[in-house]
């Protein structure tokens, strides 16, 4: 009896034991050990999204957003005053459809990543000061994208998945297509990047069943804007750097006016491909003279924010034509001319005012100018930048 018993608080003491080195282990692998963070599979975190608004927006509007002159309430312009821009790569693949958080982005670059598929670089600041958004699904980096978000100022934030590069040594990637060489090349890393592969819950999480439907692995990544800038906080990045140098010391943003009355308004809605044949990702921006915005359509369909069900919608939306270049590697990279100066179509309502765009380097914010050399100053609004190849057909 006495050695069956011995067995028994041995046994027992083992599966303890057990236990809580699988819980250690769980936890620990959790919080990322030495082989790098695991991101947890979960639902939409609790408590936040588009759900709650933190602050009181029937209060006046008279803040003005400084990337897109949108006009917020005070409370939503002392959250923004303690941030910088924030750029996130949403994809458009299809499967992703549709994505959460554009709704909130207060500017939207669109181009092609690869193979005919979009992608959008999503920059926010003022439109998601009033909630904590939910942004994704997040992908990676290419070379362009990271071109245009380092137009916004010093340091801006730019959240991705890994991206194009060639640590390997293979040489796989084109040299000037690998964005996160150049990310590291430019003192990003560990700074103002927020990348997922050095990042994990609760600001990045994988969820299968947002869609509502099974989806590829590659579809299933989101993050937290909120937690996005606390990270970013902790690096020291707030409104201002470690040398208390704000993001916008030289910065020269867009400039921005009232909308036109009912009368100067016209009714040109911009229709186009990217890629010819790519139907899937053909976009209309339907025009309403009444609110004097822009509907999108992608693929014949309406784009919603997966958020809160809302219907994508623009004040203004810039067509600019721009080089494209490639496939360049094994790995179908584009590049595309994102400095220097092009034609573009400016939508504002429902005029189409044609114009150049003009960046100067990579750190400068892209400019649009009439054909009398003006500048174009923008509706106050959300403002899409569509980059479409050179020679592509655009219809309105």
């Amino acid at each position: 009896m006495i050695k069956n018993k011995k067995i028994f608080v041995i046994l027992a003491g083992v599966g303890l034991y057990l236990l809580s080195s699988g819980v250690s282990f769980a936890v620990f692998n959790f919080l990322g050990g030495p082989s790098g963070p695991v991101t947890p599979v979960v639902s939409p975190l609790p408590g936040e999204g588009e759900s709650k608004f933190r602050v009181d927006l029937t209060q006046p509007k008279t803040e003005v957003c400084p990337l897109n002159g949108g006009l917020f309430t005070k409370e939503e312009a002392k959250i923004w005053a303690i941030r910088r821009p924030l750029g996130v790569m949403i994809e458009n693949h299809e499967a992703s459809r549709p994505q959460s958080g554009i709704s909130r982005a207060d500017v939207v670059f669109e181009a092609v990543a690869e193979g005919g598929i979009t992608r959008f670089l999503s920059v926010f600041l003022c439109g998601a000061s009033a909630l904590n958004v939910q942004v994704g699904p997040v992908r990676s980096a290419r070379t362009h994208f990271v071109d245009l978000i380092s137009g916004f100022g010093n340091f801006p934030l730019y959240t991705h998945v890994g991206g194009a590069n060639d640590f390997s040594g293979l040489g796989t990637t084109h040299p000037k297509l690998r964005a996160l060489e150049q990310i590291q090349s430019y003192g990003w890393k560990l700074y103002n990047d927020l990348d997922s592969m050095s990042l994990s819950f609760p600001v990045f999480w994988r969820d299968e069943e947002r869609l509502g439907r099974p989806v590829a692995v590659e579809h299933t990544m989101y993050a937290s804007v909120d937690r996005l800038y606390e990270e970013a906080a902790k690096r020291g990045l707030t409104n201002v750097d470690k040398e208390d140098e704000s993001w916008d010391k030289g910065w020269t943003g867009w400039e921005f006016k009232d909308d036109a009355g009912q009368s100067e308004r016209s009714d040109k809605s911009p229709e186009f491909s990217f890629w010819k044949d790519y139907s899937a990702y053909g976009v209309k921006w339907e025009y309403n003279s009444q609110n004097n915005n822009y509907k999108r359509l992608n693929g014949g369909n309406q784009s919603k924010d997966r958020n809160d069900d809302s219907e994508i919608q623009a004040r203004v939306v810039v067509v600019a034509f721009m080089t494209e270049k490639g496939p360049l590697d094994a790995n179908k990279h584009l590049m595309y001319g994102t400095t220097g100066s092009g034609k573009a179509v400016v939508f504002q309502d429902g005029q189409a005012i044609d114009a150049t765009w003009n960046k100067a380097i990579r750190t400068t914010q892209i400019t649009f100018k009439d054909t009398r050399g003006k500048i174009i100053k923008f509706n106050r609004g959300q403002i899409w930048v569509e980059i479409l190849p050179v020679g592509a057909d655009l219809k309105y």
